[in-house]
């Protein structure tokens, strides 16, 4: 704005000068007026600003400590991503970042075997109620024969079901032969053998049912068949329960804290990468380190400048002392021509790049700062050098 207060006032006093009059050498008025010149405005909006890199930022740790490595130098190119300082406890942490991935491998393995082994749990579940309805049937029909009378034609029903049983157990052990070695989470295995389990508890029953009606039931008979029957009812709801919650798929119990194991394993783990991560810097994007301010065996403070990291690769001019009645000329996309201070026989050209939304104060003007980007460049160009910027007339 120094620039634009001296360029008015050199025109006010030649404004000055030229209203009292033309005189003569001898300090009389001529006897001829002079026309005054018509003072006007150059054309467009002046502004001055800063140069600064097209992209820069104020790095700092997020946690406290001492510095125990420096990766970089002042003056050095980085890429993005690229390691810059590490502070100490890094060892301790990365393990426990390596212990929580290990629980976490270990909680979504639980959980896949869970649904995994669904499918075998239903099929035992409805297995077991199968066989404790049977169970229950051939206690009621077992007690059925000790409250009445057996007659012939029941005993010899009775013979006849226990060679016909007879033979179904046999081939059920045939059957389940082959398989009685493979896993427990065998299909195939668990419904053999329920199938064998079937026809040994059918061959049991039919042969005491045979044993009874050839003998005389008695008071201890009929108390073990009625206990008999009371165990194979209990029985039977047990296993009716059991598959009620299973039928559907794995337990629901079993796969809520299954599932709750593999929520806390993932909440662990990126709690132990993020205290990682709080105790290294990188860079966010390339660029070159302009400020270092780091040394090894030093404390640093969260929050604390460490590194200033810009991109030169394009150059910015900041104004901050463009009026609220100036502003209304600007707009993005709009042409400048800029000069430096340092420089003052170049002239570059540039482009507006962005103008702010929200004023400031600045001496009791409203002011809006403005982005100018340069569409030339110049190796003796300097991060905060002071440039005067002319908008062209729209």
């Amino acid at each position: 704005m120094k620039n634009r207060l001296l360029l008015w006032t050199t025109l006010l006093i030649i404004t000055a000068i030229l209203a009292s009059g033309c005189q003569s050498i001898t300090g009389q008025p001529e006897a001829t007026s002079t026309a005054l010149p018509v003072i006007t405005q150059e054309p467009g909006v002046l502004a001055e600003g800063k140069l600064v890199p097209q992209k820069y930022v104020n790095l700092s740790f997020t946690s406290g400590g001492m510095i125990e490595e420096v990766l970089v130098e002042e003056g050095q190119q980085i890429e993005q991503g690229q390691p810059i300082a590490h502070l100490d406890q890094r060892q301790q942490l990365s393990a426990a970042v390596d212990n929580a991935q290990l629980e976490l491998i270990n909680a979504q393995q639980a959980l896949k075997d869970l649904n995994d082994n669904a499918a075998v749990t239903t099929a035992n579940a409805k297995q077991k109620v199968t066989v404790q309805r049977d169970a229950v049937r051939d206690a009621e029909r077992y007690l059925t024969n000790l409250q009445s009378n057996a007659e012939q034609t029941d005993i010899d029903k009775a013979r006849s079901n226990v060679v016909i049983l007879k033979d179904r157990l046999d081939q059920a052990q045939e059957d389940f032969a082959p398989y009685q070695n493979k896993p427990e989470t065998n299909v195939t295995r668990a419904q053999l053998l329920s199938k064998l389990a079937d026809a040994r508890n059918h061959y049991d029953d039919a042969v005491r049912l045979l044993n009874n009606l050839e003998g005389t039931t008695s008071e201890i008979d009929m108390a073990i068949a009625e206990a008999n029957l009371s165990l194979a009812q209990a029985s039977l709801k047990l296993a009716e329960d059991e598959y009620e919650k299973v039928k559907d798929g794995a337990n629901p119990d079993l796969l809520e804290s299954a599932q709750a194991r593999v929520k806390a394993a993932e909440t662990a783990l990126e709690a132990a990468k993020a205290n990682l991560t709080s105790r290294e810097l990188t860079a966010p994007f390339t660029g070159t380190v302009a400020r270092l301010n780091l040394k090894e065996g030093e404390q640093v403070l969260p929050g604390q400048t460490a590194l200033v990291l810009a991109d030169f690769s394009g150059w910015l001019v900041e104004t901050d002392d463009l009026t609220e009645n100036e502003v209304t000329g600007i707009f993005t996309d709009q042409d400048a021509s800029i000069t430096f201070d340092a420089l003052p026989e170049l002239e570059f050209a540039g482009k507006v790049q962005s103008i702010s939304d929200l004023s400031a104060d600045k001496s009791g003007d409203v002011t809006y700062t403005t982005k100018v980007s340069l569409l030339d460049s110049d190796p003796r160009l300097r991060w905060g050098m002071t440039a005067l910027v002319q908008f062209a007339v729209p």
